[in-house]
């Protein structure tokens, strides 16, 4: 039976002072400290009051489900789970019995309706739900629901509680863990909100049977549910395997869960299990941030941030558990809370000054359940703004495919300067819940664009996506993350795969050096691809902003604009320019809220420069308009047809509009070369003011070893992976 801990009694155990009732039912503080620690938690009551007093007024409304994500139906019935959900809070901080009655009533309405249900009539997929059209929406209606009935169960009538029970909470968690089975037993996040749904139903109705299944798999052998789920579902290191902004969805309920295990089944030790992974993955999400905003991995919504409803619980349900002052600086950054003890717990901590900065730093993430399928590296540096946030971030993604959600972009990357993502990853094509586009469904973009090689910053191999596009061959294979270093001054992630491409063999080596005379972070980016065959290779940047300026002669599409080529992806760009470098050399400029950014490259050989944009071959104006630039190279097979690329981006200058102020508009770097000396690279920089530097990369990991290299008559040395050297300067 799911102990009933009422909300006055937890706040007592966890020392926060209890709230007092007025007459009329409302909350009042009535100890002087809750003025002072509360603010928090009062807005948040306001914010829930008006939301259920909406509801209210507008009676009980749970109409017969028809539409898909975005419709009528599906949203009264995303209210109602929300009502139900926040009106008992309500009631068992207020007392006040409306609320009690109208979540009762929204329950009774219910239990009418769902006896009649069968297969909802705009089915997503074959995991069909009942109240929604797939069975994802209807774990979370019941995850939401089972909490809000758990608060005014107690107090109804034996006759009420029975139909409620035997009506609704019943019938939907037989839904979900037998017949609806192929998703229960998932290692998936959808399987997570059906566990967790399943499992406090079984807490609240005293069903052991219930519970087991939930926690140990529909046959109870432990090869599926929601522990194995936190075996097999996070990384060592708190990574989920389908990437940020599904970690941040999945998060809700196996926290919440956790906490009814932990209220119910103590002796599991839930938030110890498998050395604290849970509240590890929390703090492991709000690192995948920048200013706030997941990094958008794989099939992403970009607009989704720290300020989201699962993570207010997920912080308040972390702070109980931890009282880590860090998570403080996150709620107060939310600016909002969840009506539960600890909800009620970061909201008096916040007040009384106890937050602390977040620890956002660089780190590497590993990815796979024993850490072995490759990893995210964060590289942070920069100045910090008032989180403590370092402004410029640098992400290396050599993970794994992150399952039916994954993109084929291995050995992809992102950087993020000055408040803006400037290196771009596209996330998903779909606009969630907007009816208009297919019913807030997943678009045919999403596919052909932005799962496609091309959509990303990776090596393309003869206009093919990785691994042929082929997402269950894809899942079997992942990078080697080679060498990871945080040291001040010059980080280095590095990484490299062999079987995107039958045959062909890839390395990419990222490094951020603080390089005398730059104004902000230098990023170096080092490519090389080997194969006995003679292929055509693609390096795409996705970046934001405005081309201000390039250094190469292109011949421009001006009266029509080509499309780049017929499948993965290149269908979906425009062609604008193209130029032919001999020398694979050349630059461009762009400039994205006020400040400037060059990206200088050379490659080893000739290469084509293909400036373009996103969205031809769009029909249904899908896919956003955004600019790319295309190194593509020709290259024979065998040692002599390897192909590598070199190059930079160095952010620069400043544009003030309204002062009509330009400052260093056009590159601090004069000159970039390339040279490999043995298996070790050397990037050559040369300054405007004729300050010179080498970066050298021996890509060996001992730390110990020692180089040297005779280049151009000079000689410069290092010790271990990478070295930044101080060259002779030119007159």
């Amino acid at each position: 039976m799911m102990r009933a801990l009422t909300f006055a009694s937890a706040l007592a155990l966890s020392g926060v002072p209890a709230i007092a009732l007025a007459a009329d039912g409302h909350a009042q503080t009535g100890h002087e400290a809750n003025d002072a620690h509360a603010p928090l938690f009062a807005s948040e009551m306001e914010l829930a009051r008006g939301f259920v007093d909406g509801m209210m007024a507008s009676g009980v409304v749970v109409p017969q489900p028809k539409d898909p994500g975005g419709g009528y139906t599906h949203e009264q019935h995303k209210r109602n789970f929300r009502a139900i959900y926040q009106g008992g809070q309500l009631f068992q901080i207020t007392g006040d019995e409306r609320y009690r009655d109208y979540v009762r009533d929204l329950l009774l309405e219910y239990a009418e309706l769902y006896p009649t249900l069968g297969e909802h009539p705009a089915k997503a997929n074959q995991y069909s739900g009942r109240i929604f059209w797939q069975v994802l929406n209807d774990a979370m209606w019941l995850v939401h629901a089972v909490q809000g009935y758990g608060n005014i169960r107690d107090t109804l009538s034996d006759a009420d509680r029975q139909t409620i029970d035997d009506q609704v909470f019943r019938p939907a968690a037989h839904f979900l863990s037998v017949e609806s089975v192929a998703t229960f037993d998932r290692i998936h996040n959808h399987a997570t909100w059906a566990t967790a749904g399943v499992g406090m139903t079984g807490y609240l109705l005293g069903d052991a049977d219930m519970v087991e299944r939930a926690l140990v798999g529909s046959d109870k052998s432990g090869e599926a549910g929601f522990i194995r789920q936190t075996e097999l579902l996070f990384s060592p290191d708190g990574y989920y395997t389908e990437g940020p902004y599904y970690q941040r969805f999945a998060l809700l309920p196996f926290l919440v869960f956790a906490n009814a295990i932990e209220r119910n089944d103590p002796q599991r030790a839930i938030f110890e299990h498998r050395d604290g992974i849970l509240l590890k993955a929390l703090r492991t999400t709000v690192q995948l941030s920048y200013r706030g905003y997941f990094f958008p991995f794989n099939d992403a919504i970009r607009d989704k941030s720290l300020r989201t409803a699962e993570l207010y619980e997920g912080v308040a349900i972390a702070y109980a558990q931890t009282r880590d002052p860090a998570l403080l600086s996150i709620a107060e950054f939310q600016g909002r809370t969840v009506l539960t003890p600890g909800g009620a717990m970061v909201a008096k901590d916040l007040a009384a000054g106890k937050a602390q900065p977040f620890p956002f730093r660089s780190l590497l993430l590993s990815d796979g359940p024993e850490g072995n399928q490759g990893a995210v590296a964060v590289l942070r540096q920069g100045k910090s703004n008032s989180e403590g946030e370092p402004a410029t971030v640098l992400i290396a993604k050599n993970s794994s495919q992150g399952m039916g959600h994954g993109h084929f972009d291995k050995l992809a990357w992102q950087l993020y300067d000055n408040g803006n993502e400037v290196v771009r990853d596209y996330g998903a094509a779909r606009f969630l819940n907007i009816e208009a586009k297919r019913g807030g469904r997943y678009l045919p973009e999403n596919t052909t664009w932005a799962k496609a090689s091309v959509a990303h910053n990776t090596l393309v191999v003869d206009e093919a996506s990785h691994f042929d596009g082929d997402g269950k061959y894809a899942d079997k294979f992942w990078p080697t993350q080679t060498y990871f270093s945080d040291a001040d001054g010059l980080q280095v992630s590095s990484g490299m795969i062999d079987s995107a491409y039958p045959g062909v063999s890839m390395k990419r080596t990222l490094l951020m050096a603080s390089i005398p005379g730059l104004e902000q972070p230098l990023v170096i980016d080092l490519v090389h691809a080997s194969s006995d065959a003679a292929h055509q290779y693609d390096l795409p940047l996705h970046y934001s902003g405005h081309i201000m300026e390039y250094d190469f002669d292109a011949q421009r599409s001006v009266a029509q604009r080509p499309v780049l080529g017929s499948a993965n992806g290149y269908q979906h760009i425009w062609v604008d320019a193209t130029g032919a470098l001999d020398d694979g050399k050349g630059a461009l400029t762009w400039i994205l809220d006020g400040r400037f950014y060059t990206y200088r490259f050379a490659a080893n050989g000739p290469v084509t420069a293909i400036l373009g944009e996103s969205g031809a071959n769009d029909p249904e104006f899908n896919l956003r308009r955004e600019p790319l630039l295309i190194l593509r190279a020709q290259r024979e097979g065998g040692r002599e047809g390897a192909v590598s690329f070199a190059s930079l981006i160095e952010a620069h200058g400043s544009y003030d509009g309204a002062a009509e102020q330009t400052l260093n508009s056009r590159s601090l770097v004069a000159d970039l070369t390339h040279t490999r000396v043995g298996a070790a690279d050397i990037v050559q920089l040369t300054l405007k003011s004729g300050q010179r530097y080498a970066v050298a990369v021996s890509h060996n990991p001992d730390p110990e070893a020692a180089y040297s290299a005779q280049l151009d008559g000079e000689t410069i040395s290092w010790n271990g992976y990478a070295g930044v050297i101080v060259l002779a300067a030119k007159e």
